[in-house]
């Protein structure tokens, strides 16, 4: 018999990912615009936000751990319960004084929440979803931020317009609690592993583990979790680097073209996340090599655009058309992605290995991004220059990685 993909527990499990994710971006720009508010500069939150990714990429890999060795349902409900706990904590402690120090502690506070929470909700899913329907799955969880981050940041900015910081915090104080109020119904098979001598022996086990796993026994994971981070690198670099480069600087317009831009971007996830449920039965790993050089052939119009003497509105509409192409792509790509390593790894290791998923793409994107800002300051009046090679490197990668993919 075919299992539903909309099981009870999944149902509970996307219920609480879309009022947690709300809550979040939420608070994130309700806290950018406060800051930017009291200080007159952006660059302060972002290097707040900045700062603030660092615990979570060192805590990942022991996120893994606790969430192969714990009761996977608990750790949810006790990060988005202390999570809530945290910001009213925040709420009364904000004097006027001490603001930027009580953000940031909540900011850091945050990310130390998230490196626990990303690996446990992403084991999550192969134990709740078999075969076809794990990619399904993670196409849905993928909508789902998609809609909080096209629709968050509108409402965010409403309600703090109209009412200030605190009661958007409070606002958001009750997404997380009634994220944890979802999660406490999720039922979840759970067998407590055998009993180890001490913390650090369970800490290296794990490791060495996990690693053994990935690089020996499972190569196909490792190649494939390095192939996410390159196609990341330079995504991400582009994305969130080149767009606004392109739009503000290059093409001299102003901040509402950036604005549909950015609109276009996330309707363009939205749409890559349904086509990944679509195509589900037809995806196979040999696709993986053609999604890239599909990848990069997206990149190609933008750039050869940049070679004539177009009009500036010519060119964001090519420009549009080609970023939101590759959006969709690599929307694609990283739910097929992902969902392969959840199927290839077994349960006892599927935390780690999706914690490793998730600090690598972390350390990835902001490299990816200081790359990419000083290639288009140095050639602020050629984009093409950067845009060309770009495409035509990430398609060389797709057609070298075919021979290795062919047979898995």
């Amino acid at each position: 018999m075919k299992q539903k993909l909309f099981t009870p527990n999944f149902i509970l499990l996307i219920s609480g990912q879309l009022t947690s994710l709300f809550g979040n971006f939420i608070l994130k720009l309700a806290l950018s615009m406060y800051v930017l508010d009291v200080t007159g500069s952006a660059a302060v939150f972002a290097g707040i936000l900045s700062l603030a990714t660092i615990p979570t990429i060192l805590l990942s890999p022991f996120g893994g751990i606790l969430a192969d060795r714990s009761n996977r349902r608990n750790i949810m409900v006790a990060l988005d319960t202390l999570s809530g706990v945290f910001v009213l904590c925040a709420v009364l402690l904000l004097t006027g004084q001490n603001d930027l120090s009580v953000i940031s502690v909540l900011l850091v506070l945050l990310s130390i929440l998230g490196a626990f929470e990303t690996p446990t909700v992403q084991a999550c899913i192969p134990t709740m979803l078999t075969g076809d329907n794990i990619l399904k799955g993670n196409a849905v969880v993928n909508q789902i931020a998609s809609l909080s981050y096209l629709t968050a940041p509108m409402l965010g900015g409403i309600l703090y317009t109209a009412f200030g910081l605190r009661p958007v915090m409070l606002a958001s104080v009750g997404c997380f609690f009634t994220t944890a109020l979802f999660e406490c119904f999720i039922r979840l098979s759970y067998e407590r592993p055998p009993h180890e001598k001490g913390i650090l022996s369970i800490i290296r086990q794990d490791f060495m583990e996990s690693m053994h796993y990935m690089f020996r026994e499972q190569s196909f994971v490792s190649k494939l979790l390095l192939l996410t981070a390159v196609s990341r690198f330079f995504v991400m670099g582009l994305l969130m680097v080149g767009l606004p480069f392109l739009v503000r600087a290059v093409l001299l317009l102003n901040a509402r073209y950036y604005g549909a831009a950015e609109s276009v971007l996330a309707v363009a996830t939205i749409i890559g996340s349904i086509l990944a449920g679509l195509l589900s039965s037809k995806l196979k790993t040999r696709c993986i090599p053609a999604l890239l050089v599909l990848l990069g052939a997206f990149i190609l119009p933008a750039g050869i655009a940049f070679l004539f003497p177009v009009s500036p509105l010519l060119m964001y509409g090519i420009t549009l058309l080609s970023f939101g192409g590759m959006q969709i792509i690599i929307s694609i790509f990283s739910i097929y992605a992902v969902s392969l390593i959840q199927q290839r790894t077994p349960n006892h290791l599927i935390g780690k290995v999706m914690a490793y998923t998730s600090a690598i793409t972390l350390c990835v994107q902001p490299i990816g991004q200081m790359v990419y800002g000083f290639l288009f300051d140095r050639f602020c009046g050629a984009a093409a220059l950067v845009l060309l090679p770009t495409g035509v490197i990430v398609c060389v990668i797709g057609f070298l990685s075919a021979a290795y993919f062919k047979d898995q």
